[in-house]
């Protein structure tokens, strides 16, 4: 993290930009490969991965916005890390029943199916959040989203005390 924060800000974001970048197309691409069905969460934590990126992206080409884009950064990253644990919690203590939602849907599942409606190939939603279809070293892509969720906080959090210092 030193290494990555030591550098300048405007790098720093660019770099957080592509790593967000990088992450969704990874995301995506394993879906398509092993044709795994995403679920609502896992669209949205797409959708909150190109926020960060976005929001990484103003902060660069505008250094004035730098600090608001990062503190909005630390905000979304904390909700993608509140959205894959409790995604990890519905794969891990599955019950009869429980799903993304309950009953009516969930204002994440209106914005999932209005993406989905717009570019169906990236967002739409067709699995259930508690099926745990892959796992690299006995954690579900939740998990691991929520670990690089962590990280887009932590660096943000560090970018913003070295400001404030």
């Amino acid at each position: 993290m030193t290494t990555l924060v030591g550098r300048s800000p405007r790098t720093t974001l660019l770099l957080l930009a592509a790593a967000a970048i990088g992450l969704t197309l990874a995301g995506w691409a394993i879906g398509e490969i092993m044709r795994l069905q995403p679920c609502p969460l896992c669209i949205f934590q797409r959708l909150l991965f190109l926020s960060i990126a976005l929001l990484a992206l103003v902060g660069a080409l505008l250094p004035a916005a730098a600090r608001v884009s990062s503190i909005l950064l630390a905000v979304v990253a904390a909700g993608g890390v509140a959205t894959a644990a409790y995604q990890s919690w519905l794969q891990y203590l599955p019950q009869e029943g429980m799903e993304c939602g309950f009953g009516e849907p969930t204002l994440i599942e209106r914005i999932v199916d209005w993406f989905g409606a717009l570019w169906p190939q990236m967002f739409l939603a067709t699995g259930f959040c508690s099926s745990k279809d892959w796992i690299l070293l006995g954690l579900s892509m939740a998990n691991w989203s929520g670990l690089c969720f962590i990280g887009f906080l932590a660096a943000a959090a560090v970018m913003l005390r070295r400001r404030s210092d």
